[in-house]
């Protein structure tokens, strides 16, 4: 399955991230890809806003994961862009995370390739004058169940 979105500012970002969070089952593997600038921390941000979070949400560009306790459970969020080989990730206790009992929202997923799990839902963000683009394919059934649900 697959479905294409055209969110015109940072704005309709961060509503299209919220949007997402609302559909989300207790446990899913999102790929987040796109070129840098492309906003995949803006809709991470958008999504956890909506699942609660109130404080700062940065990219882990530099720490690798972040994680977020929130009511509903906890949300990861890694940004492998600078991830030296896959097996770092076997090193910050990354396999815990793909248990089924957390969401994880990953980008740059090609770093991790051979060591991540498939995605159930994949993002691909891109760059449209002032705005982006964001086409969608799910690879699970709680993938389709997500992506029919989102307005």
């Amino acid at each position: 399955m697959e479905r294409t979105w055209v969110l015109e500012d940072e704005a309709a970002q961060l509503a299209f991230g919220a949007r997402l969070a609302r559909e989300l089952p207790e446990s899913l593997c999102v790929y987040l890809r796109g070129p840098l600038g492309a906003g995949k921390t803006t809709l991470v941000r958008g999504a956890l806003r909506a699942l609660g979070h109130a404080g700062a949400v940065r990219s882990p560009t530099y720490t690798i994961l972040e994680t977020y306790a929130l009511a509903g459970g906890e949300v990861c969020h890694l940004d492998l862009y600078r991830l030296g080989s896959a097996e770092e990730l076997e090193d910050i206790g990354a396999r815990e995370l793909f248990d089924g009992r957390h969401i994880c929202f990953v980008e740059w997923p090609e770093r991790g390739a051979g060591w991540l799990p498939q995605a159930d839902l994949e993002l691909d963000i891109d760059i449209a004058g002032s705005g982006r683009r964001v086409q969608a394919r799910a690879y699970s059934p709680a993938g389709e169940r997500t992506l029919e649900s989102v307005k």
